[in-house]
């Protein structure tokens, strides 16, 4: 049994504020081995429960944020950017058995610690065939399409929310309760890591594959906060504009859809400037 843990940082333990995950802020060192310690605690679940195998995939910014020499010596980390599936790199090859949200967080322009979906200002909304869409909702939906169950899910408690909507019998794990963007009542790391190792024990029995969902239509809209953005994205083939500020554009596969995500997001990024967007 193969087990797949996409790492994302912002609804690690602890994390509340931008520099927290910002890498080389000394708040983003500070925050490191908390986040290491909710993947490595979730790792060591399915291994508890009989997982013969854990690939970490780093899902944050620079994708070079966990600290491999704190991880068990069982698992193996896939570490750096430029992935074609991005977060849930490692999906598609047949062989993963189950995937595990780590760290994730709620959607661009949704309340929740850090809310935010790929670019943490500049995209105000995402829907998926019309339905306001996570990043976790984004990726479940790549996961179905490879007959890979969510099988545990950890963030704040919204993100907890969240993931009723697209991964229903996944177990999940509160580490913080949301106060605002900025402010969350968190729990220590010890008490994360061993609600998140029991969690992840129980979430083993959901581990298997099912048939891929097949012969949908993905129609994904963007929303962002300067029309400028808007104008920039449809440089991408297939990308449209559907608003004032908004795009839209429709792929066969999932596969594809986060793929066009993933250059939308990447061409509005260098778009951006600094002090006005």
């Amino acid at each position: 049994m193969k087990i797949l843990i996409s790492a994302d940082m912002e609804g690690a333990t602890g994390v509340t504020w931008p520099a927290d995950v910002l890498p080389g802020t000394p708040q983003w060192e500070r925050c490191r081995p908390m986040f290491t310690s909710d993947v490595n605690a979730a790792a060591l679940g399915f291994l508890d429960g009989g997982a013969d195998e854990v690939l970490v995939n780093e899902a944050h910014w620079s994708m070079r944020n966990l600290l491999l020499e704190r991880m068990d010596e069982r698992v193996q980390m896939l570490t750096g950017k430029h992935k074609s599936l991005s977060m849930v790199e490692g999906i598609q090859h047949g062989d993963v058995d189950a995937v595990a949200f780590v760290g994730y967080h709620t959607g661009a322009g949704t309340e929740g610690v850090l809310a935010h979906t790929y670019l943490a200002n500049s995209i105000t909304g995402v829907w998926l065939n019309g339905v306001r869409a996570s990043e976790g909702l984004l990726n479940a939906h790549v996961a179905a399409e490879y007959g890979v169950p969510v099988v545990l899910v950890t963030g704040d408690d919204l993100t907890c929310v969240d993931a009723e909507g697209y991964a229903p019998d996944a177990r999940k794990v509160a580490v913080k309760d949301h106060v605002s963007r900025y402010a969350a009542v968190c729990r220590t790391p010890a008490r994360t890591a061993a609600d998140i190792r029991t969690a992840a024990k129980a979430a083993t029995a959901l581990a298997g594959r099912r048939d891929p969902v097949a012969g949908k239509t993905f129609t994904v809209e963007l929303e962002f906060d300067a029309e400028h953005l808007a104008a920039a994205a449809t440089v991408v083939p297939g990308v449209a504009a559907s608003g004032e500020r908004r795009v839209a554009y429709t792929s066969a596969t999932m596969y594809e859809g986060i793929r066009t995500f993933k250059a939308v997001t990447t061409i509005v990024s260098a778009a951006v400037e600094e002090q006005y967007g």
